[in-house]
């Protein structure tokens, strides 16, 4: 499997962890707490596997850091009913903008 691939599936377990950790009640749900452990343990798992393959780990940090905190700001605002200011917004375009010079801007 090509290591973005990887990575994109750790980026969506990861978020599905910490969506079901906010179900989760502070691990007193058991559905949620079940799937915030399983979820995050995938994510790692998966996140392994594309540094195995020779993802640089910077990039992939930063890439899983940057997709997973703009996506659970967007679910959260969208379906959970939180708060995401222009300021937010603004930040999650900074943090994008920042990987994105962290991808193009290394040596390849």
């Amino acid at each position: 499997m090509p290591p973005l691939l990887l990575l994109a599936v750790a980026i969506v377990a990861e978020v599905t962890g910490t969506i079901s950790l906010r179900f989760s009640e502070g691990f007193t749900r058991p559905l949620p707490s079940v799937v915030t452990v399983l979820a995050y343990g995938a994510a790692f798992w998966m996140l392994g596997a594309a540094l195995k393959q020779g993802m640089p780990v910077g990039v992939a940090y930063g890439i899983w850091a940057a997709v997973g905190v703009s996506l659970v700001a967007i679910i959260g605002a969208v379906f959970l009913g939180e708060s995401l200011s222009w300021i937010q917004v603004g930040g999650i375009a900074l943090v994008i903008a920042g990987v994105l010079a962290l991808e193009t801007g290394g040596a390849h």
